[in-house]
């Protein structure tokens, strides 16, 4: 059989899943900017900026911590990941069989996949509250935990079946599906910014003719600080500058944007998720949160936090629209993700099917809601888990040979389980539960940024002696 009828019998065939992205399949940095914009000026955008209201969170504290802590993301993207990835161009599946052995690797790439799809399902969730406002079944509370109604269950499924289809047909697909959504997207999340702005001056009667009167708006009645709502973990400005910055800890310093970015031309490309933050984790977040604070104001009883609801107070069928789309582009690109994580366990296994197969865990974690109600420490979780692999991966590429010790360690020894990254993991990950255990739930939210240089020093110190032990049977 051809490449070609290959190809054609297999959508994902050409992923390029066990072997580097040749130089004709690169992309431009285009579908960069777009895909970014696309999966992070998304759905969940509308869980996140109310959740900022719901911990508290004061009017520079929520500001000037998003500014400097999505440039922290960016930098992270630049510097840490899209370098490897461009040189390397391979999956971040497949880099980690060559460095930890397949047995580790199986290991990571379940919880890894697993993760990915709680994620996406966050995601379905919020595209599920559109279609709850034009069929009027009843829909999750801030504090529920299951499904509550026949109809949400239906409408789960039906926005996760559209989800995983685009997915399954790969990285270009979900790329142009991105690029022909997000200019549209990007206006209605400003449209929602400047509707809840306006809401907020008619029903105050307040006269904003300067940029000191609205900053004045924003910090008595918008983000007003204070007690969070019960249930939520007070936001000072480092939790929200530690947020902005490790909510996507997984992909950068995390390295599971490996796979993204290995179809880059250049390393430079990775300044493209800055439209993903500034334009998504920046003015979507605000602009949510915008809506849901008018909420409180008028009802302060009503605290439930559904995109669908708010959206279309906001901008009518649009809003609903755009909540639906929004959270295709975001589970697209994850769902794409985990199909990867599950197809280097399986790899003889179509990733087209397993994709699929999937959305369909997906869909089935996005019934129910307390993944999405609880999204901010669900985030922060899921980037400590995985971030001990990208310290590894780090070290690995640029560091590891300066001890004198070998890099891609497991493919080089033939080993199946590289004990010196297993034990940089499992130990990192317990060192970050004895803080948050030890000194508070909220230091979920920090812990990562020392566990990543836990993990790299681990990895070394670990390798001196684990290497040394059997390097002899390398050499030969």
């Amino acid at each position: 059989m051809s490449e070609e009828q290959k190809t054609q019998q297999d959508p994902g065939h050409s992923e390029f899943e066990r072997e580097p992205v040749p130089r004709r399949s690169l992309l431009g940095f285009k579908s960069f900017i777009g895909m970014y914009a696309g999966e992070h000026c998304a759905g969940t955008e509308l869980m996140i900026g109310p959740l900022f209201v719901a911990a508290g969170v004061s009017a520079f504290d929520v500001v000037v911590g998003l500014i400097v802590g999505n440039a922290l993301a960016v930098m992270s993207w630049v510097f840490l990941c899209a370098p490897i990835a461009t040189r390397v161009r391979l999956t971040l599946y497949y880099q980690l069989e060559k460095i930890c052995g397949r047995n580790l690797v199986t290991l990571y790439n379940l919880a890894n996949g697993v993760m990915f799809c709680f994620l996406a399902g966050a995601m379905i969730t919020v595209s599920a509250t559109a279609v709850g406002v034009f069929f009027k079944f009843p829909m999750p509370e801030l504090n529920d935990m299951y499904p509550n109604s026949a109809g949400w269950i239906l409408a789960v499924l039906a926005v996760g079946a559209l989800i995983a289809v685009v997915a399954a047909y790969g990285y270009q697909t979900v790329a142009k599906f991105a690029n022909i959504a997000s200019p549209w997207m990007v206006l209605v999340f400003l449209a929602f910014g400047f509707v809840g702005l306006r809401q907020f001056i008619s029903v105050t009667g307040a006269e904003i003719s300067s940029p000191a009167e609205l900053w004045s708006l924003a910090k008595t009645t918008i983000w007003k600080g204070g007690d969070p709502l019960p249930g939520q973990t007070k936001f000072t400005f480092w939790h929200v500058m530690f947020f902005a910055w490790f909510c996507n800890m997984a992909m950068h310093v995390g390295m599971s944007d490996l796979s993204v970015f290995r179809f880059a031309k250049k390393s430079w490309y990775g300044i493209a998720s800055g439209t993903g933050m500034y334009v998504g984790h920046f003015m979507a977040w605000i602009s949510a949160s915008i809506l849901y604070a008018f909420q409180l104001h008028v009802d302060p009883s009503n605290t439930k936090v559904l995109p669908g609801p708010l959206a279309y107070e906001a901008c009518g069928i649009a809003g609903l629209i755009c909540v639906i789309i929004a959270g295709w582009t975001t589970a697209n690109p994850t769902i794409y993700r985990a199909g990867l994580a599950f197809q280097a366990i399986m790899p003889k296994t179509s990733r087209f099917k397993v994709t699929l197969v999937t959305g369909l865990i997906a869909t089935i974690a996005a019934m129910f809601p307390a993944i999405a109600m609880k999204l901010l420490d669900f985030v922060a979780l899921y980037g400590m888990l995985l971030m001990p692999m990208g310290a590894v991966i780090f070290v690995d590429f640029w560091l590891i040979r300066k001890f004198g010790l070998q890099s891609n360690y497991a493919e080089l020894s033939g080993k199946t389980f590289n004990w010196a990254a297993g034990l940089a993991w499992f130990l990192t990950l317990g060192f970050c539960l004895w803080i948050i255990f030890q000194y508070g739930q909220d230091k979920k939210f920090f812990v990562s940024l020392p566990g990543w240089f836990v993990a790299a020093g681990l990895y070394i110190v670990i390798s001196l002696f684990y290497q040394k032990k059997i390097r002899p049977s390398v050499a030969a």
